[in-house]
C-alpha cells in the first residue's frame, strides 16, 4: 500500500515559511486525517469529547470556559490555549512547555484523567474497528495498521495547517485597510516603550513580550499574577526544575485575542480591559517577575482611560475573521 504524498499548500500570508519537521511534511491526506481525529469524539472514554470540544474554531480554537470540563465533569488545571500558527511555535507546547513536539502534545489530552480520560490502546482499538479510518490511514501513511504514533503525526499535520494571517491589522500593513484614530493611537501605545522620565510620550510597552509577526516572543515569562507567597502554580519550573523558572508561563500570541478570553493561564480575567488594568497597575512583585515589568511598578504604565480604550481597540484589529469560518478547519463529520 502506498500513501498519497500530495503536498498540502500552506497559505502563510506575509509570514516567513515555517520550519515544518522534515519527518512529517504536510500532505493533503495527512491533514485530512488529522482533522478527522481532531474532531473525533471516540478518542474520549465515553465518546462525548474531542480535541475540538475545548478548542473551538469560532473562538480561535480556544475555550471560553475558565477551565475546560472533562468527560467526568472535572475542570482542568489551566485555561485552554488557542491552537493556531503552531507551525511557527519554536519553544515546546502547553503553558509550561511540557510537550517537546506538537505530536507529543496531541496525545496528552486523550490520556489526561481530567480531560478525555482514555487510553491510547483503547483509542487505537476503536479507530481500527472503523473501516473509514483504516482507509484514511492508508491514504495518509500507506498502512491500515493504526498506531498512536501515526495518530500523533496526523494531528500534528492538521494543527500545523491552522493558520491565522489575515486580520484587519494585516490588511492595514498590506495597504488594503485603514485604522481608526483610536486604533492608530492604540497601535502607537502598543509599540512604544515605557518611559517614566517622559510620561507624555511613555507607551504601554506591549511589544516587549508580544513581538514579531505572531505577536509573541516565544519565551516563558513571569508576568506578575502572583507574589512568591501566594503562588500555587509554579509553571515552567515544574518542567525544568529550575527556581529561575518559578511562575513562568509561555507567552501566548495576541492574534485573535478578542476571541480567546478568559485570559492568563488561570483564566482569571474575563475582559481585555481587565488585562490592560493588570499591566497598568496590578502587578505582583515576585523573585522571577520579568525585569521590564518590574521596572514599571513604581509608577504603573500611567495609562489614562482613553489610552486603555485605544489599546483595546488596537488589540481587536488582530482578529482574523477568516480563521473562524475557514471550511478547511471545520468539523468534517
Amino acid at each position: 500500500m502506498k500513501a498519497d504524498s500530495t503536498p498540502y499548500a500552506l497559505s502563510v500570508g506575509t509570514f516567513p515559511p515555517p520550519a515544518i519537521a522534515p519527518d512529517n511534511p504536510l500532505t493533503v491526506q495527512g491533514v485530512k486525517l488529522g482533522r478527522m481525529l481532531f474532531y473525533e469524539k471516540m478518542l474520549s472514554k465515553d465518546g462525548s469529547m474531542a480535541c475540538a470540544s475545548c478548542h473551538r474554531q469560532q473562538h480561535a480554537f480556544s475555550d471560553t470556559n475558565q477551565f475546560s470540563i472533562g468527560v467526568d465533569g472535572f475542570p482542568g488545571g489551566r485555561q485552554a490555549m488557542a491552537v493556531f500558527n503552531m507551525a511557527w511555535n519554536t519553544n515546546e507546547f502547553f503553558w509550561d512547555g511540557r510537550a517537546h513536539l506538537l505530536r507529543d502534545q496531541s496525545l496528552m489530552p486523550i490520556q489526561d484523567s481530567l480531560e478525555m480520560a482514555e487510553t491510547l490502546e483503547n483509542a487505537v482499538a476503536k479507530l481500527s474497528a472503523d473501516q473509514d479510518y483504516k482507509n484514511q490511514f492508508i491514504r495518509a501513511f500507506g498502512t491500515d495498521q493504526i498506531t498512536s504514533e501515526l495518530m500523533s503525526l496526523a494531528m500534528e499535520q492538521f494543527m500545523n495547517s491552522i493558520v491565522s494571517v489575515n486580520s484587519k491589522y494585516d490588511q492595514v500593513l498590506a495597504g488594503n485597510a485603514n485604522l481608526t484614530p483610536s486604533e492608530a493611537r492604540g497601535r502607537k501605545l502598543f509599540f512604544t516603550e515605557y518611559n517614566p522620565a517622559f510620561p507624555d510620550s511613555s507607551g504601554a510597552d506591549c511589544a516587549h513580550c508580544h513581538s514579531g509577526k505572531n505577536f509573541s516572543n516565544n519565551q516563558y515569562m513571569n508576568n506578575g499574577l502572583e507574589s512568591d507567597a501566594t503562588l500555587t502554580d509554579i509553571g515552567r519550573q515544574k518542567v525544568t526544575g529550575s527556581a529561575n523558572d518559578k511562575g513562568k508561563m509561555k507567552v501566548p500570541s495576541l492574534r485573535n485575542i478578542a476571541l480567546t478570553g478568559p485570559y492568563m493561564s488561570d483564566g482569571r480575567f474575563t475582559t481585555l480591559e481587565e488585562v490592560v488594568d493588570h499591566y497598568n497597575n496590578g502587578l505582583a512583585a515576585s523573585s522571577t517577575l520579568d525585569p521590564a515589568l518590574a521596572y514599571t511598578m513604581s509608577t504603573g504604565l500611567m495609562l489614562t482611560a482613553q489610552d486603555k480604550a485605544d489599546l483595546v481597540a488596537f488589540l481587536k484589529t488582530l482578529t482574523d475573521l477568516d480563521l473562524m469560518t475557514n471550511p478547511e478547519y471545520s468539523d468534517p463529520f
